[in-house]
């Protein structure tokens, strides 16, 4: 069978910036922080109190009011997200059919809020008085489920869990639904809503969180001498890829083209990235190698840029072993440096700023970047700051995640 092309046709986003994608992208390229204090619950007795929270968020009309009960947060974020997507596609799901459109999406944790009010009712109450939604709430594959319920997408579903990687992944397997054949049309990326009082408490204890609570909206600063930590943020990415020639004879607006997925692993801790970043460099390469692309082909790169002190200097080693001599010339930036880190969510996230980049010519920059760590070998061109006009037509997005896992897609215009 030979191989079909694969566009994106729909975007639709919940983040800290914005619960719509012409508003997050505004925000981008203005170089706005979404971080701030923390107001889903007291963090009185905890070391970090700022995070990356939705705002203004509202899930009505999209399941009845009472079915809201029913679903847990990182759900309903995919569901809004996934509305504005297929609106956005310009689709008329009524004239698919429904057997050839699916979804896959990602998610690093799913329902942890849930699990984690059953077990304190659990311990407080009894088993008897534990809630019957608790398992069709927490379970990482409920979003996929629900939207595929939602809006009669009977095709592939399936739900991907490799960390801070899971939305990248899971576009890369969609991608490959429809490239061989397996479908006409995926709603594909990720949804996390982890900012809960065991979910903070835990990135916290392992050393993983910005501690920088005097100053939130400049803690995240990928790249940066002043790093101290990811920022912990929630919310969904979806997208609707499509095969090119579907989506042409409806006369759909493509954004950009999916043209490679590469797929590593470090094999070697199950938090720390490699320190030489020869997987992530790997899956740069591999990415590139299914594109068809040499690396002097590449314009920019979104990186997985966590502000974390390893984590940087990490993959800032991975780009030059990827790209040689060309990564000088390589424009980067790091979505998170304004919206934190939505873990299983955020491949999403940055696959959007990435189509819109090839869409508009624009280049969002990485914000809080006065300090560059030169010293540590980040002095790559991580576009510091200000949004830059340029016309792109190849670029990678990395994402990375806890046990090891990397993932690079490579996204062209059309």
């Amino acid at each position: 069978m030979s191989r079909r092309r694969v566009v994106i046709t729909g975007l639709g986003t919940v983040n800290p910036l914005a619960v719509s994608v012409p508003t997050y992208w505004q925000g981008l390229l203005a170089g706005k922080s979404g971080i701030g204090p923390i107001t889903l619950f007291d963090v009185a007795q905890y070391k970090v109190r700022f995070a990356g929270e939705v705002k203004n968020f509202d899930p009505t009309g999209i399941v009845e009011p009472r079915e809201l009960r029913r679903l847990d947060r990182f759900t309903q974020f995919a569901m809004v997200a996934a509305r504005e997507a297929l609106a956005d596609s310009g689709l008329e799901l009524a004239k698919l059919d429904p057997y050839r459109a699916g979804v896959i999406l990602g998610t690093g944790i799913g329902g942890i809020d849930e699990f984690s009010e059953g077990v304190t009712t659990l311990n407080a109450k009894g088993p008897a008085r534990v809630s019957a939604f608790v398992i069709p709430k927490m379970i990482a594959n409920a979003a996929a489920g629900n939207i595929s319920i939602k809006w009669d997408l009977r095709g592939p579903n399936t739900t991907v869990s490799t960390a801070c990687s899971s939305a990248a992944h899971a576009l890369g397997d969609a991608m490959r639904q429809i490239a061989y054949g397996f479908a006409d049309v995926m709603v594909s990326g990720g949804s996390e809503a982890a900012i809960a009082p065991i979910g903070l408490a835990g990135f916290i204890n392992c050393k993983a969180l910005s501690e920088n609570n005097a100053d939130p909206l400049h803690a995240s600063r990928p790249f940066d001498k002043g790093r101290d930590g990811f920022v912990l943020s929630e919310g969904a990415g979806i997208l609707v890829l499509e095969e090119y020639e579907h989506a042409k004879r409806r006369g759909a607006n493509i954004y950009c083209e999916v043209l490679g997925c590469g797929n590593t692993a470090d094999a070697f801790h199950i938090t720390a990235p490699h320190e030489d970043g020869i997987g992530a460099a790997g899956a740069m390469t591999a990415a590139m190698h299914e594109a068809g692309w040499n690396p002097t082909d590449v314009q920019y790169l979104n990186a997985h840029g966590t502000s974390t002190p390893l984590g940087d200097v990490a993959e800032t080693k991975a780009v030059k072993k990827a790209f040689g001599d060309h990564a000088k010339k390589l424009m980067i930036s790091s979505t998170k440096s304004l919206i934190g880190h939505l873990l299983g969510a955020s491949g999403g996230v940055e696959a959007i700023a990435c189509a819109l980049s090839l869409k508009h010519g624009v280049l969002h920059p990485t914000i809080n970047l006065t300090h560059q760590d030169v010293d540590a070998g980040c002095d790559l061109d991580y576009i510091p700051n200000v949004a830059r006009e340029v016309r792109v037509t190849k670029v990678l997005s990395n994402s990375f995640g806890f046990g090891g896992h990397n993932c690079s897609l490579a996204l062209g215009a059309v």
